[in-house]
């Protein structure tokens, strides 16, 4: 009789020592993704189907589990506005249980969307978005800025026109979180090599006629007009300088630039662009290798928002995996144990402000005669190591970094 107690008792332990490891396992039993991004505004062409498509990719190469539970994606247009952003992704925490929400694009958007990760204890990955605020005044310990930001993209571009003795600036910036940290940080990179700001222009970020701020850029006479934003606004600013003949007298700097901007605009407005970029599809054997399959499902190479897309939400999977759970905090300590080499980035790192530290690379966009096929734009200037490329940590703003 003791004996069948003693075993029932046993028993008993080993179901809720299994069914504890269960519940500290996979919440819910499902591993869910949650894809919050532009799918039809003027950043869908940067983020929307293609960072879907990228993560959905992910997913399938994982094996569409993790600790035995499936991975579900779901995915929203946030339209570009933060209110909306806000309502899908405390639905998403509080009433669907998401678990991460990835790409992100818009960088009012991401602020807001990493403070609730924060609040909710989920996990928010930043690939669209740029302001270099998501690693300084705004980190959380439960999110990631990982592609690009515009710190990299200031000490790439800034300092590369600077260095051929480009000297005088004026920005023509969007007048939002994106545009603002981008002339903050190339203002910053230009004074220090001696240059000088000589204006700027802050316009509406869905504003599509620039012809009355170009015109203020063009009798500013400075050496260099600098394009703080992005999307189909940016397209349409560098047609309309073409137009008003502020090349060559004055050169003009796409500050983020993506290869799909460059498609839309050809070779021959684009020609001679200098751009900072985290992934190129054409760089080496890998890159081509993904990127063809990438190209495959959606008839267009792939840039770094969708790359980075990929490489995250699998460094997300194996994290999961290591950690055993689907826990926040137990994923990001693993995250950022974890070094990151794969096609996007090697020996790549998060750091405890939440950025991911990696190689970026300065292009120039080739002359018509150079390319040599139809997604051949790119010449490489210049490779910017990960230690260089970012904010050094000791001139950080994140309060979660430990000053010596």
């Amino acid at each position: 009789m003791r004996r069948k107690i003693g075993s029932l008792v046993v028993a008993s332990a080993a179901l809720m020592i299994a069914t504890g490891a269960r519940a500290q396992g996979v919440s819910d039993d499902v591993v869910k993704i949650g894809v919050l991004t532009d799918m039809s505004g003027q950043f869908s062409h940067e983020s929307g189907p293609g960072s879907v498509t990228a993560i959905k990719m992910a997913v399938d190469d994982f094996g569409g589990k993790v600790l035995g539970r499936p991975i579900e994606v779901v995915v929203a247009d946030h339209q570009n506005k933060p209110d909306t952003a806000s309502a899908l992704a405390r639905k998403w925490f509080d009433v669907e249980k998401v678990d991460m929400i990835a790409n992100l694009i818009n960088s009012s958007i991401a602020l807001t969307v990493s403070g609730l990760a924060k609040d909710k204890n989920r996990i928010a990955i930043i690939n669209g978005s740029g302001s270099s605020r998501l690693t300084g005044d705004a980190c959380t310990p439960n999110s990631v800025h990982y592609a690009y930001d515009t710190y990299a993209l200031a000490r790439g571009t800034g300092a590369a026109l600077a260095k051929e003795g480009k000297k005088s600036w004026y920005f023509l910036t969007a007048d939002y979180a994106f545009g603002h940290a981008l002339e903050a940080d190339t203002s910053a990179v230009v004074k220090a090599m001696g240059g000088e700001v000589v204006g700027s222009t802050r316009y509406p970020p869905d504003s599509f006629d620039q012809s009355s701020f170009l015109l203020q850029a063009q009798s500013s006479k400075a050496q260099v007009v600098a394009l703080a934003g992005s999307g189909n606004v940016l397209v349409n600013s560098i047609k309309s300088a073409q137009e008003f003949g502020i090349q060559p007298k004055q050169t003009l700097a796409g500050l983020l630039v993506w290869e799909t901007d460059i498609k839309a605009l050809g070779l021959s407005v684009g020609q001679g662009l200098v751009l900072t970029n985290a992934f190129y599809w054409d760089r080496d054997d890998e890159t081509r290798a993904w990127s063809k399959r990438f190209f495959e499902k959606m008839k267009v190479m792939p840039h770094m928002g969708d790359a980075g897309d990929y490489s995250s939400t699998m460094h997300y999977l194996r994290a999961v995996e290591a950690a055993g759970t689907d826990e926040a905090q137990a994923v990001m300590k693993k995250m950022r144990e974890i070094p990151i080499n794969d096609f996007f980035a090697k020996n790549g790192r998060i750091r405890e402000d939440g950025r991911m530290v990696h190689d970026m690379y300065v292009y120039e966009v080739k002359k018509p005669w150079e390319s040599k096929g139809e997604w051949d734009f790119y010449k490489l200037r210049e490779v910017i190591p990960g230690d260089e490329a970012f904010r050094p940590l000791k001139d950080s703003a994140c309060p979660l970094v430990k000053k010596g």
